[in-house]
């Protein structure tokens, strides 16, 4: 089986992505184990799947102790998620690394332009202290991207990074701070930059790190703190080859390649057609040698114009009917 790449920029329209979704869905379901089991456990006959709302979502849980992989051949790295001690971690086999370099080049692009126009500053603390962060690795490849020395990784070294901002602040390239949620938090309490003009974008990540706080709460310090009008967002995860982006007030938009269904929290086989809270259902025609086709344990609503917003994550009271859908 030749690993090939589909063009992940031509899947423009909704006809094309519908037509493109069902192609991955039979071959993910001949090609895949779990996900065929999956499958032929909700007793769904794949040839009678003609439309991409009757494609089942396969539990992201199951990266966790289950191999989700359709590749031939060995994969080319292995992107892992973080995890408290003792829990266990998801794992993604990637059979391209060219298939992920595509996509979150060309998302980057098509929301920002063109990685050279910017400074990329990265605040990733624990993400950066382990191996195997896709994050982790979309940061390293954009930050070369931009061709520029004052781009990169800023772990614990805050002086040299206040430092880095009033450089960078006095060239002709545009400032992207890109920072888990707690090191944002952290750096606009006790140190305030004035970012104005710049990009502050947030990844998530306050658990373990001091009081949560809804994202307009969060939000709103972080714009008063460092002088702009809003924050924007990254939505991705290990398990995915895409990411979706916001560019304010918490409403994302996703790449063509990429969708958000949600799905009923009492019944997850049935799709939402409305905009009310529900399960965040994904699909990524990136994941081609993977599973295209996952339900997080995200919670959020999706608007008439195709974006979403993310409303928090089920606890483990809340994920109702979901251990009926995972294949012993």
């Amino acid at each position: 089986m030749k690993q090939t790449m589909p063009d992940l920029s031509a899947i423009v329209t909704r006809e094309n992505f519908e037509s493109v979704s069902l192609a991955t869905f039979r071959f993910q379901v001949e090609n895949c184990k779990i996900y065929r089991e999956f499958v032929n456990h909700l007793h769904i006959h794949p040839e009678t799947v003609r439309r991409v709302s009757q494609i089942p979502f396969l539990p992201v849980s199951l990266f966790k102790n289950h191999r989700i992989y359709c590749g031939s051949d060995e994969p080319e790295i292995l992107f892992t998620s973080s995890g408290t001690t003792g829990s266990q971690t998801s794992v993604h086999e990637v059979a391209s690394l060219r298939m992920y370099e595509n996509s979150f080049k060309l998302s980057f692009n098509l929301f920002y332009g063109s990685a050279d126009q910017y400074i990329l500053l990265v605040m990733l603390p624990g993400y950066l202290e382990r191996t195997g962060s896709s994050l982790v690795y979309m940061a390293e490849q954009l930050i070369k991207a931009t061709s520029h020395p004052l781009s990169g990784f800023y772990l614990h070294d805050t002086d040299r990074l206040l430092h880095t901002i009033e450089k960078a602040r006095n060239t002709n390239r545009k400032i992207l701070l890109l920072g888990v949620t707690h090191s944002l938090v952290s750096l606009a309490i006790q140190h305030q930059p004035d970012l104005t003009g710049a990009i502050v974008m947030e990844t998530g990540g306050m658990k373990g790190h001091g009081r949560e706080m809804v994202r307009s709460e969060l939000h709103q310090l972080l714009c008063e703190r460092f002088r702009v009008p809003v924050i924007h967002s990254e939505y991705g995860m290990t398990e995915l080859l895409s990411q979706a982006y916001s560019k304010g007030n918490g409403l994302f938009q996703c790449p063509p390649w990429m969708k958000i269904l949600t799905r009923d929290t009492d019944d997850p086989l049935t799709l939402r057609t409305d905009s009310r809270t529900g399960g965040i259902n994904v699909i990524d025609l990136a994941n081609r040698w993977s599973c295209s086709f996952l339900a997080t344990q995200d919670l959020g609503r999706v608007h008439e114009n195709g974006e979403f917003e993310v409303m928090g994550r089920f606890d483990n009271s809340d994920v109702r009917g979901c251990n009926l859908l995972i294949p012993d």
